[in-house]
């Protein structure tokens, strides 16, 4: 049965915005977008926009309760080697209940499509039990491609209940310094979607680079290949658009064409980037050149929350702070990059990223009531800098209501994971 909403404002990201705008739903596919007059009032919002739902190009679902997990350690590997110990002490279904909280999380923030990269798969229960849309990257690590592959068919096999026309599986061999190139190797030949972490860190780049730096010899890094994350994948042709790579914070002109002739999409992540102490990614420069750019918010374990709001204005701040100008990146920009630039980015615009007729009903509804950004001057620039979580009203998926601000049941959820957190952070026995 058909329906349709509308607000004071309908933003289709692909076009400019309507005014007094609508948008008509029918078997959970977008049919019309145009003005109330034309199509109707239907379920009218007040105060809001209507907006694409926030496609989240990088994401941990299972770090949902992460936050705070070593803040301000000075390198970039005792943090990780952190993660990894405490991660250690939790079973299934206490990853389930995390990435529970995680997938809720992203609906409340009006994210309806996740790109995830996940250790044990429990994303892929959590996002078929909450409504979202997921890409689900098994990640693997090391150097051994046996056990690498032993550990994707056993969490493939895990995760094949929940997996669906909307939660997909991919694979993501974590990083160059953490897999070694059979690895990658054997990872592409699945032909699944791959999602790889590339050049996040300078320590990071020097290691692959030379062997040395401040790295030193932690249990995890494979040997060094010589030369950067780009620059080894797109050598053995492992770079292309079923890639994603997250981050590439430390990427030099070459580099960049590389990633720009593959065909690859990259995941930015400023605020997760800022709190590491990574840096500031080149998004000018690598739209200039053609890449497809995407937002994605990492995890709480950096980030520190999947607030796609705060992911957006960091955007923005600093693409103007790296280069010094306040129009290197303006709200439009901004909220293209977190809705059809992550779903090119991904390889799935043809179907979500905008609020196109044919195109999966995957919507979020933003009030702007009782904020600074009203009466409405512009509408884009209204959500960007003055969206949060506490603002969405409601977020749809394939057109089914899967979050509503009101009636959202949290308890539960809160609970289930804390008690999870709890358990990671009880001293060693």
């Amino acid at each position: 049965m058909a329906s349709i909403l509308s607000a004071d404002w309908v933003l289709p990201v692909d076009g400019p915005p309507i005014a007094d705008g609508a948008v008509a739903i029918a078997d959970g596919v977008i049919t019309a977008v145009g003005t109330s007059e034309e199509l109707g009032l239907g379920r009218h919002y007040a105060q809001a926009a209507i907006i694409p739902g926030f496609v989240n190009a990088h994401s941990h679902l299972e770090y949902a309760v992460y936050a705070g997990f070593g803040d301000g350690l000075a390198d970039f590997s005792q943090w990780i080697a952190l993660h990894i110990e405490r991660k250690s002490r939790i079973a299934w279904d206490e990853y389930v209940a995390i990435a529970r909280l995680g997938a809720a999380q992203c609906l409340s923030s009006g994210v309806t499509t996740i790109a995830d990269c996940s250790y044990s798969g429990a994303t892929a229960l959590a996002s078929a039990d909450i409504g979202l849309r997921a890409v689900v990257y098994l990640e693997v690590f090391g150097a051994d491609v046996t056990a690498a592959l032993e550990h994707f068919a056993a969490a493939r096999e895990r995760i094949e209940p929940a997996l669906s026309r909307r939660v997909s599986a991919g694979i993501s061999p974590h990083a160059p310094y953490s897999v070694s190139l059979d690895v990658y190797r054997a990872c592409a030949e699945l032909g699944l979607p791959m999602a790889t972490h590339l050049s996040e860190s300078r320590r990071e780049v020097e290691y692959l680079r030379t062997g040395g730096g401040e790295w030193g010899a932690y249990a995890y890094l494979v040997d060094s290949p010589g030369r950067s994350g780009p620059q080894l994948l797109a050598e053995h042709g492992l770079l292309g658009p079923h890639v994603v790579a997250a981050h590439c914070v430390h990427v030099d002109a070459g580099d960049i064409d590389l990633l720009a002739r593959s065909g690859a999409g990259v995941a930015h992540c400023p605020r997760s980037n800022a709190a590491l102490g990574c840096g500031i990614a080149p998004v000018v420069e690598l739209h200039a050149a053609g890449v497809k750019i995407g937002l994605g918010t990492d995890s709480p374990a950096s980030a520190p929350s999947f607030d796609m709001f705060d992911e957006l204005r960091a955007a923005v701040f600093a693409a103007r702070l790296r280069a010094r100008r306040p129009d290197a990146m303006l709200a439009p920009e901004a909220l293209e990059l977190a809705t059809i630039g992550s779903a090119r980015a991904i390889g799935l615009d043809a179907q979500i990223g905008s609020l196109t007729p044919g195109k999966h009903a995957d919507v979020a509804v933003v009030s702007l009531e009782r904020s600074p950004y009203l009466p409405w001057e512009d509408p884009v620039a209204a959500v960007v800098f003055g969206g949060s979580p506490e603002r969405i009203v409601t977020t749809l998926v394939e057109g089914e209501v899967r979050y509503e601000r009101e009636d959202f049941e949290w308890h539960e959820l809160h609970k289930n994971a804390a008690s999870a957190r709890s358990r990671m952070l009880a001293p060693p026995r």
